[in-house]
């Protein structure tokens, strides 16, 4: 008989798919709860609504709701072992819980926990924690708590819908950095697309983040996660700027998985990809400018680096990849 896990995962962007679809593969029976989708559509907007309340009673009383859905599932499914991703909207009764089912658990967590709630740790502290921040794992191990570094992946199991893009690409938030580095290269003559709701031209789009001001490039709105891995792969290139990221996000594997050309602001990607042959690094505006300038001109040939890159990550930064690093820990 299979043993049966409880994922217990926010809806964000799908990836729980992806982590299902790994585990089955190691032939663990999978039941998932999507903590923060409580329910009809009327309960998911309550739950959104609440999370941009200024009342932390408000808040608390939704967190706690949800809390009581999980708990709910995990007595229900009698699972042989509990991971929860992220798990810092669940109040203090679902880790009670959790700890009082005996089984393990191990909570991964995909962000920094300074950005997570203040009480977090304490409270997954009764299980493993699991972060794709290096520091973030060096402190809890100082801090005596049972933790491990596990990066972030490529879901090899999505679908990909392809688009081409004679532009070097990017998709996600709009940061000041990241507005100033495509407004560079659209100066310096390189095409530009942009993908996501705070850029978009939408007037809907524009309503909801109040970003108003025009872009002298080309903005389109958001994209699903299909439709993101298919413009990355059909792109000249494609931007990974990081904020104040301590981790790799995603796109660092997303983009090298689906065979796109990455260039990303971080040496120290290195850890993943060797820089030149399989991902482009850039130190400064003036090198982005020059990467993107020879590659849209097609100075700078790009093949071999999509190859490899794609070869790399399906060798070694998958979701099978890093949930087989999961189950030896539990």
């Amino acid at each position: 008989m299979a043993r049966k896990l409880l994922l217990v995962s926010p809806a964000f962007q799908g990836y729980w798919q992806a982590i299902t679809a790994a585990l089955n593969a190691q032939g663990w029976d999978v039941d998932v709860h999507i903590y923060d989708q409580p329910g009809p559509a009327y309960a998911r907007a309550a739950n959104a609504l609440a999370h941009r309340s200024p009342s932390r009673n408000v808040t608390a009383l939704i967190d706690r709701h949800l809390s009581d859905l999980a708990i709910s599932r995990l007595r229900a499914t009698k699972p042989d072992a509990v991971l929860v991703v992220r798990g810092d909207q669940l109040s203090s009764s679902w880790w009670s819980a959790a700890a009082e089912a005996r089984v393990p658990l191990i909570t991964w967590a995909y962000d920094e926990l300074r950005r997570m709630r203040s009480d977090f740790v304490s409270h997954a502290r009764v299980g493993t924690i699991a972060t794709y921040s290096k520091p973030d794992a060096d402190r809890l191990a100082a801090a005596g708590v049972e933790s491990f570094y596990l990066p972030n992946a490529f879901d090899t199991y999505s679908p990909v819908e392809h688009r081409a893009f004679r532009a070097t690409t990017f998709i996600g938030a709009r940061y000041a950095n990241r507005e100033e580095m495509l407004l560079a290269l659209h100066r310096a003559g390189v095409p530009v697309v942009a993908f996501g709701k705070t850029w978009s031209s939408r007037l809907v789009d524009q309503a909801r983040t109040r970003q108003f001001a025009p872009l002298p490039f080309t903005t389109l709105p958001n994209v699903s996660r299909a439709e993101a891995y298919g413009v990355m792969a059909g792109s000249d290139a494609t931007l990974n700027s990081h904020w104040d990221q301590e981790g790799f996000t995603m796109r660092t594997f997303e983009a090298s998985g689906v065979g796109g050309v990455q260039l990303i602001d971080r040496s120290d990607v290195a850890e993943f990809y060797e820089p030149g042959s399989e991902v482009l690094v850039y130190d400064s505006e003036d090198h982005l400018i020059e990467l993107c300038s020879r590659i849209s001109r097609g100075a700078l040939a790009t093949s071999a680096i999509r190859d490899a890159a794609q070869k790399r990550t399906a060798a070694e930064h998958t979701f099978d990849h890093r949930v087989r690093i999961l189950l030896e820990h539990l």
